[in-house]
């Protein structure tokens, strides 16, 4: 899949599909997922009619598995082949890809396709999320607001909740979004100390709540918009990158989604920040890099029966369809 295109038989056939799969996520040969066993000599591959296409078994703990047991695509009935075109299509896609387009484009219901997209977005999450920044690196850190007005509403009573979003983006390489309660000094203390690396140099804008923050960090420069001011220093001083983020990510809103509940709206920021972050690769390296993402994770309709291990579980269909804006 690293030149995925449209005519790529893993996007119409399923066993090409599993073995693009299998290639991607088992580069040194299959591993069991229940015990961790790697060795080859204790993994035998089932043939003949017997056995359903792709299984393997461990002689290690007497187990038995496929390419998607312990990942999002555990127990879905959705063909591998399309699993990896709607990969592909919001890997590709800058501003994403609705569940509606997706029901269309894949030919499977709105619940399938809804489910789906979640899942992908969930791949999309970084197993390990390294600090960004570091001595003599800069990080932008900018906030917004997601979310309609009441005069876009024909028949809205009150206006619709605003949900607050900060940016923290490292000039040189990633970008972290988090959904936040406020905008006060304590709330984004919280999440940027968290992911930001002390020696870095801070560049915000005027608000006051960056103050305190600033002088946790090597260094703290701010340019004044309500001034009229977007860059000085000689081009040094400027957030434009973080504003740069905050433009697609709205792009994304305006065009594609048009509204976000505050249920899934995590899930959302970590797509558009997986693919700011890989904006330097190809589509057919991103729609890669999902399917490795897809490994102990799990997205269940229901949570899991009492006793056993809980997996992140989501709501009925019906309820949170309504609200996901797409």
């Amino acid at each position: 899949m690293s030149a995925a295109d449209l005519q790529n038989p893993a996007f119409t056939d399923d066993n090409k599909a599993r073995e693009a799969l299998e290639a991607i996520r088992w580069p040194d040969g299959p591993f069991c997922p229940h015990c961790g066993n790697s060795n080859q000599e204790k993994i035998a591959k089932g043939e003949g009619k017997a056995h359903r296409p792709g299984l393997y078994y461990c002689a290690e703990c007497n187990g038995q598995f496929t390419v998607t047991v312990g990942t999002v695509m555990e127990r879905s009935k959705i063909p591998l082949s399309k699993w990896l075109l709607a990969m592909h299509l919001m890997g590709a896609s800058k501003k994403g890809v609705s569940a509606l387009q997706l029901q269309r484009m894949l030919g499977v219901t709105y619940k399938t396709a809804w489910f789906l997209c979640h899942r992908i977005r969930e791949a999309m999450v970084p197993a390990k999320r390294d600090p960004i920044g570091g001595f003599n690196k800069v990080v932008e850190s900018d906030e917004t607001v997601i979310g309609g007005k009441k005069k876009n509403r024909a028949f809205a009573k009150k206006e619709p909740k605003k949900h607050s979003v900060l940016t923290l983006v490292d000039r040189d390489g990633d970008s972290h979004s988090f959904h936040v309660a406020n905008v006060k000094a304590k709330t984004l203390r919280e999440a940027m100390v968290r992911v930001v690396d002390r020696k870095s140099h801070l560049m915000t804008d005027e608000l006051t709540s960056y103050q305190p923050i600033g002088r946790e960090f090597a260094g703290h420069t701010t340019v004044n918009h309500s001034a009229d001011e977007y860059v000085r220093l000689g081009g040094f001083a400027h957030v434009n990158t973080a504003e740069a983020r905050f433009s697609l990510m709205k792009r994304a809103v305006f065009g594609t989604h048009h509204s976000i509940s505050e249920a899934h709206l995590a899930r959302y920021l970590a797509e558009w920040d997986f693919k700011w972050n890989t904006r330097k690769t190809t589509d057919g390296e991103r729609a890669a890099l999902i399917a490795k993402g897809i490994g102990a994770k799990r997205l269940t309709y229901r949570p899991t029966h009492r006793g056993q291990n809980q997996e992140t579980s989501c709501k009925s269909v019906s309820s949170l369809a309504q609200k996901a804006g797409d």
